[in-house]
């Protein structure tokens, strides 16, 4: 069943607000300590991190992630955002549990490569 596999997309005000992308990009924050860094390791241009960074702060009472100012500053989670990464991959396990039968059958329909 490794071809198939569930993406949660979760939307707030009739907007995307987490996704799987987002969410690797506040992993590689978390992991990489800079905006700049994460959006390298992903292969994403620093303005598209920057942009996402934004718009996810600014969906949240608190910020998800915290920039250090300065040359050189970086960036890091905030305790909300590590709260939010930890209950954006608690949803999405719980989602995965949920729709295992279903992926099973949808997997084994599945015409080979």
């Amino acid at each position: 069943m490794e071809e198939t596999r569930l993406t949660v997309r979760i939307d707030a005000h009739d907007e995307p607000l987490l996704g799987h992308g987002k969410i690797r990009l506040l992993e590689a924050i978390g992991a990489s300590g800079s905006i700049s860094g994460a959006a390298r390791a992903m292969g994403m241009s620093y303005r598209r991190a920057w942009l996402l960074v934004e718009a996810m702060n600014a969906a949240f009472v608190e910020p998800v992630v915290a920039t250090r100012p300065g040359g050189g500053g970086g960036a890091e989670l905030s305790p909300a955002g590590a709260e939010i990464l930890r209950l954006y991959r608690e949803v999405e396990e719980r989602a995965a549990q949920a729709a295992l039968p279903a992926l099973r059958e949808l997997a084994a329909r599945l015409a080979p490569r």
